[in-house]
């Protein structure tokens, strides 16, 4: 089975696509607006949109998601975007957790692996 990399940089790729299974990098938000989760959330659920779309995937086939907060107390603000964002009945697994992110200006980072369509 073959294994295709896109967004390939030196320390990781961006989209992983091995078999029927797509598998995202660590995902934060393009130009995070300082303590404000909600906003950050939404960047990042618009890259995932997209990146699964380029591996033949969408957010219907979610198998698993990692969500980590810089501060639990980003939840809500979080889940205000993520709820309405996951499609009805196609909830992946989730966890959800406190974690000190590679920078200051982060809040969030969302990892999410996929089906692809159809499989």
């Amino acid at each position: 089975m073959t294994i295709e990399r896109s967004h390939v940089r030196k320390r990781l790729s961006q989209l992983v696509v091995h078999g029927d299974t797509v598998y995202l990098a660590g995902i934060v938000a393009d130009e995070p607006v300082p303590e404000d989760a909600g906003a950050q959330t939404r960047n990042i659920l618009a890259k995932i949109d997209a990146l699964l779309l380029e591996a033949g995937s969408d957010r219907n086939s979610m198998l698993s998601a990692t969500i980590w907060l810089s501060d639990i107390a980003h939840y809500d603000a979080m889940n205000a975007e993520w709820d309405p964002w996951v499609p009805e009945g196609a909830a992946p697994a989730r966890a959800c957790v406190e974690a000190k992110l590679a920078a200051p200006k982060y809040k969030v980072e969302i990892r999410v692996v996929a089906a692809k369509k159809g499989s």
